[in-house]
């Protein structure tokens, strides 16, 4: 059994200690011996690139599901230890994860009866409105969500935030360690820092949150102790202050480009070409642009894509030749087939292409899948295995390469990085490139500032309307900010 590899000593009554947790799944070894322990008022930063087995060590700590080796103990309120899924419950275990688990058809209220059993009886519902508001308010002072709305007619962000303050809120058993899984990929900036700005109190308190996130600076703002995974593995495990962001990437497996934010426009005036598309509410771009649209979220980025990919999909022609594709960044709503396999899924918009008198060659569509499966680096020992038994960065990996894949000369992306590692979307900003290059044209929302910097021309939306056209070196994140607020000023 391999020591306990933390950033401290191991306290006596840690909330959660995993020891020489083993996960194997047929071959794929998605734990291989971890060991480690979480206290009060920590914060513990959970770090490593997509497939490196942090999901299936948060689902061992909070229960769902049981190690094939090794043990998980829980540390409960009255001080005794205990192991399963019930004692996870009774701990205080509770999990936010990547792939939001609301289900749309219901409300905000009627979703936190799922996790909490205690909301039974005459009165539940008012209890249930009682606590999630509370959490809510808790969590991000401002918001507009009211417990009775329907899920489905949240935004994504919205959505997030319901399932963020479904994690802190009072029940029965109180939270006393939180898991959270990419949980601002799908936030803006203004809201990203009010859970983090939560996440430092709710520890402060002696609470304690595991932090799954791809956004570094994040990481370093409020973990207390990172620990770095690969191949199912603790590599490293320091506290914050002896990781540097460069250290951490390094650690990973990965080396950023310091050059990264303006490599993608130094060949612009020889790439750029004629205007390809313009739009009613003045999104326009030419041949071999790459176009950002920014601003605070929901705030009609993803609808003016919609629109624009709408009016340009439609009619006979669009299967057999496309003139425009789209990468979902709500990959569960808008992109993965969840019964079919990853090949499937990769090749879905390509099979007219690889049929021949209505029958799929077979064999071309094997050859498609296994060349993006190694250009963009899907992690699988089988093509041929179902998209869910990938991880959720992987799985918008498999998105990704759908669209690039296709001949379109223009390709939409609704925040299409979310829960993508840092080496990966550095592998993606080079693949965009070289496709802008091509000809290609891209329109990338992004809710990340560092995305949107990689663009030629970018317009900042506000209340659903342009406040303002950046290109060139004005592109960074201060006019970015200046502009998602400028509107709301003016009004005041």
């Amino acid at each position: 059994m391999q020591p306990p590899l933390t950033g401290g000593p191991a306290p006596e009554n840690p909330l959660v200690s995993l020891i020489d947790a083993r996960m194997h799944f047929g071959a794929v070894r998605a734990l291989d011996g971890v060991s480690l322990t979480i206290s009060p008022g920590e914060c513990l930063g959970l770090i490593g690139h997509n497939g490196a087995g942090k999901s299936t060590a948060v689902n061992v700590i909070n229960g769902g599901l049981t190690p094939t080796g090794g043990a998980v103990e829980y540390t409960l309120p009255d001080g005794t230890r205990a192991t399963g899924t019930v004692a996870a419950r009774a701990a205080g275990i509770r999990s936010v994860f990547q792939e939001l688990s609301l289900c749309p058809n219901l409300t905000v209220e009627e979703n936190l009866r799922i996790p909490q059993h205690d909301l039974s009886g005459p009165g539940w519902r008012r209890t249930a409105r009682k606590r999630i508001a509370r959490a809510l308010d808790e969590v991000f002072p401002g918001h507009r969500i009211r417990p009775g709305m329907t899920v489905g007619g949240l935004t994504l962000a919205e959505r997030q935030m319901v399932e963020i303050a479904t994690g802190f809120a009072e029940a029965t058993h109180p939270a006393r360690l939180v898991i959270l899984d990419e949980p601002t990929s799908s936030l803006d900036a203004s809201i990203a820092r009010q859970l983090l700005d939560y996440v430092r109190g709710f520890c402060a308190r002696g609470g304690a949150v595991i932090f799954i996130s791809h956004m570094l600076g994040e990481v370093f703002e409020v973990a207390t102790r990172i620990d770095v995974m690969k191949d199912g593995k603790i590599t490293q495990s320091r506290p914050v202050a002896a990781f540097t962001q460069q250290g951490l990437i390094d650690a990973m497996g990965h080396v950023a480009s310091a050059e990264a934010a303006s490599a993608i426009r130094q060949d612009a005036a020889t790439r750029i070409g004629a205007e390809v598309l313009r739009t009613d509410e003045g999104l326009s771009a030419r041949r071999g642009e790459i176009v950002g649209l920014a601003g605070l979220a929901g705030h009609g980025q993803a609808e003016a894509l919609a629109r624009f990919f709408m009016a340009r999909s439609s009619g006979p022609r669009h299967s057999s030749d496309p003139q425009v594709v789209f990468v979902a960044g709500d990959r569960t709503r808008d992109g993965v087939m969840p019964l079919w396999s990853i090949l499937r899924n990769l090749t879905l918009t390509h099979l007219p292409a690889l049929s021949r008198r209505g029958i799929v060659d077979r064999a071309a569509e094997k050859a498609l899948g296994a060349e993006w499966k190694k250009r963009i680096g899907i992690r699988t020992d089988d093509i041929l295995n179902p998209i869910l038994s990938l991880s959720g960065g992987n799985q918008q990996k498999v998105l990704f390469a759908r669209s690039l894949a296709s001949s379109a000369p223009i390709v939409v992306m609704d925040d299409p990085m979310r829960g993508v590692d840092v080496g990966t979307k550095r592998e993606a900003y080079d693949m965009i490139r070289v496709e802008a290059a091509s000809g290609r044209t891209f329109l990338w929302y992004s809710t990340e500032t560092e995305e949107i910097c990689q663009c030629d021309r970018v317009f900042v939306f506000r209340n659903g309307r342009i406040s303002a056209e950046l290109t060139g070196d004005e592109i960074n994140e201060e006019n970015i900010l200046a502009a998602s607020f400028e509107m709301q000023e003016s009004a005041a």
